[in-house]
């Protein structure tokens, strides 16, 4: 059984090697560094848990065994101790099949409205109080980097940075959750903009990106980043700044484009608009090395692909289907204030399932 679990040995090593580095009071003058350890340091703590919740286990079998032998009475215990074993060496393989490195990383989350016009912006809103409640249930915090207003309220498109307290276990990392939101939303409902009440369809897409650090993650080369300033408007006219504050940013060898104008101030859209950049940036990185190297990470459930259709919420049948799952539940209404954890769980089961049927091909 030990044999099993020899890919545990160099994790243990690397945890105490860690511990020695945050013991260190130099490395706490690199944030940078420091955050980096800190969060490898969380993710090993959870494997060293489950490897020392084993050994105790099979020590305990292997010791109850030993005495069943001097005394009969003590067979009675062996089967609770061996499903105790069972129970701890399921949790010790399931800890130790790869997790996605970024998990526990904080994340920026971008909405646009689709097809459907003013009622795709509309349900653009929807979505973001959605995962604003959401944030809020989870104990993160949620600021709205940019926003675009349409004239009925709705947006064109809204980026969102969520962030964890603190250092947090992978599992229980922004990332780890939101991951699984990239793609096409579809709604289901009577517009308000509709007469008849007759039902339509219209979608919006959600782009879910790793928040890179400010240092570390990502080097941009200022030669590289084309900034232009503009005057910023809002809908109908309204909101207008009188003052060119408004920021564009263009990383000419990618050709990404980011703009933002949510602040009153030019150095504060600037900052927001370089926190978007550098994420987009970390993930086309990774997008690049996965490609690479596809068959290291075959996920059923998260893709890359941004046209896909993943849910669908239909407001006249108060239904949510999530199409890679499988799962239904007629909760709308629930959902959409926050309650989308289950919805999440879901899509955590399977891709857990998938990455458990690939550790074990």
């Amino acid at each position: 059984m030990a044999e099993a679990f020899a890919a545990v040995q160099p994790l243990l090593d690397e945890y105490a090697d860690i511990e020695r580095q945050l013991a260190d009071p130099s490395v706490h003058a690199d944030a940078g560094r420091a955050r980096t350890l800190g969060r490898r340091f969380a993710e090993l703590g959870r494997v060293v848990a489950a490897h020392t919740a084993w050994a105790a286990a099979s020590d305990d079998l292997a010791a109850g065994l030993e005495m069943a032998e001097l005394d009969p009475d003590f067979a009675e215990e062996i089967p609770n101790l061996e499903a105790n074993l069972d129970e701890a060496t399921e949790t010790l393989r399931r800890i130790l099949i790869p997790r996605d490195p970024d998990d526990a990383r904080d994340a920026i989350l971008e909405i646009k409205s689709g097809e459907g016009g003013e009622e795709s912006a509309l349900f653009a809103g929807d979505l973001l109080k959605m995962y604003l409640k959401y944030a809020e249930s989870k104990g993160w915090k949620a600021e709205v980097l940019e926003a675009n207003h349409t004239d009925m309220g709705g947006y064109k498109d809204v980026s969102v940075a969520v962030k964890a307290p603190g250092n947090v276990q992978p599992e229980d990392g922004v990332w780890a959750h939101l991951k699984y939101e990239g793609g096409v939303h579809r709604v289901q409902r009577v517009p308000a903009t509709e007469s008849q009440g007759r039902i339509h369809t219209s979608a919006a897409g959600v782009l879910v990106f790793p928040e890179a650090e400010e240092q570390g993650d990502i080097e941009i080369d200022p030669n590289e980043v084309r900034v232009d300033v503009f005057r910023s408007s809002g809908p109908g006219g309204q909101s207008v700044n009188t003052t060119d504050s408004a920021v564009r940013l263009t990383h000419i060898p990618t050709g990404i484009v980011v703009s933002c104008q949510n602040e009153k101030s030019q150095l504060q859209n600037k900052e927001s608009a370089f926190r978007i950049l550098r994420a987009r940036l970390l993930a086309a990185q990774k997008e690049a090395a996965e490609a690479e190297a596809s068959d290291l990470r075959k996920s059923q459930v998260r893709t890359v692909d941004r046209s896909e259709r993943i849910r669908t919420y239909n407001f006249p049948e108060n239904r949510i289907a999530d199409h890679r799952t499988g799962y239904k539940a007629y909760n709308l209404d629930q959902v959409l204030a926050g309650e989308l954890a289950p919805v999440i769980q879901s899509a955590i089961d399977a891709d857990e399932a998938a990455r458990l049927a690939a550790g074990g091909e």
